[in-house]
């Protein structure tokens, strides 16, 4: 049997997650294009940014983790059930999941207080590229 990096088995299930919840967007009926309309609006958390790299990363976490659009998700299935569709919420909740689950698929994780471009997930951007040449230099003079 292969072996899977854990990283790859993270970016498999994000890419599950975010079918599903475009799945669940048209299954319940909200439009399909809310996914993309609010797409980038969870993205303002990289304003965090401004002030420095551990509050950038505090903001981008708290904006890119599951928790937040997983309890919205509850409160519209709870009020669903209760007769008092709250669609906006559900949406919400819905379009959340989708971006997060989106960004880790491309290999955007959770960041941590060195800078933006460096994830849970590993190097992402220009510091991904500086440590492949590093890495190649290295192995060239082997």
């Amino acid at each position: 049997m292969a072996y899977l990096s854990p990283v790859v088995v993270q970016r498999v299930e994000a890419a599950a997650v975010a079918a599903l919840a475009v799945v669940v967007t048209v299954a319940v009926g909200y439009p399909w294009w809310s996914l993309l309309a609010l797409f980038l609006v969870f993205d303002l958390s990289m304003l965090g940014y401004l002030r420095g790299p551990r509050l950038g990363a505090a903001c981008y976490n708290l904006a890119h983790s599951y928790l937040v659009p997983a309890a919205l998700g509850v409160v519209a299935v709870v009020a669903a059930g209760f007769g008092d569709r709250i669609d906006w919420i559900g949406i919400l909740a819905v379009a959340w999941a989708f971006h997060i689950a989106v960004d880790r698929a491309v290999g955007y994780g959770l960041k941590t207080a060195e800078g933006f471009e460096h994830t849970h997930l590993g190097l992402i951007g220009k510091a991904r590229q500086a440590a492949l040449t590093r890495r190649q230099e290295r192995d060239n003079t082997r």
